[in-house]
């Protein structure tokens, strides 16, 4: 068989799912993982394999690299794109909510990049990518545990890159900026408008312009490069 063996997290919908697919589409063998609804079966061509995980469970993560191990061999390239929002005010924002979004977002990350490290390091090759955001650096009102979330993975990922690069495995980051997925449906009109307005470019990200950054990271083309931060961002984070 050929091609690589890609993880996906959180690849049943929106940004996850255009990695996935883009990667499928350019010949590698694509696993996803998700945590209540499996990804839809779309086109002509095989099936994701799709694991159900919950990344705030070790036990969950074992299990789905395991799997994915059995079928179609170790992970070569992880795109790390579970995630999840809980917004709130910080002084109405309970201890519970403000873990529970870190535990998920930056937890999760650390569970899935270890355990995929150990066979990357082995064969002295990988890529690690993590989908971050443009609010880790311009922050946003009600979303303190998210922003600090994906701050932590910027860091995070910068480390690790350190840590590993002696082996060949890079790691990198992809921060979007406002991506029209199911998060941004939820708002109003008036509300998208104003979010539209701060965007340079002048409109909002489809979910495989994200995609699109993702398969470069994983390319041969970008073997050099490695505690990348990438903005998908249309301008909105300029000059940070």
């Amino acid at each position: 068989m050929s091609g690589r063996v890609v993880l996906v997290t959180g690849g049943s919908r929106g940004i996850g799912l255009a990695c996935a697919r883009r990667l499928q589409a350019a010949g590698e063998r694509v696993a996803v993982t998700y945590s209540t609804s499996a990804p839809p079966e779309e086109g002509d061509g095989p099936p994701l394999l799709a694991l159900r995980c919950d990344v705030r469970r070790s036990g969950d993560v074992d299990a789905a690299f395991a799997t994915l191990e059995e079928t179609l061999g170790p992970a070569e390239v992880v795109v790390a794109a579970a995630g999840i929002t809980d917004d709130g005010l910080l002084l109405k924002m309970s201890e519970e909510r403000f873990s529970g979004v870190l535990e998920t977002n930056l937890t999760g990350t650390f569970r899935v990049a270890k355990r995929a490290l150990a066979p990357m390091l082995r064969a002295r090759r990988g890529r690690i990518i993590l989908i971050s955001s443009v609010v880790a650096y311009l922050g946003n009102a009600g979303q303190t545990n998210y922003a600090a979330s994906k701050a932590g993975m910027i860091g995070f990922a910068r480390s690790l890159a350190r840590e590993v690069a002696g082996r060949g495995v890079t790691v990198n980051v992809v921060t979007p900026g406002l991506v029209d997925t199911a998060m941004l449906a939820a708002l109003d009109e008036s509300q998208r408008g104003a979010l539209l307005g701060r965007v340079p470019l002048g409109r909002l990200a489809e979910p495989d312009d994200v995609a699109a950054a993702v398969e470069f990271l994983a390319s041969p083309g970008a073997g050099y490069l490695t505690g990348v931060v990438l903005p998908v961002d249309g301008g909105l984070g300029m000059g940070h």
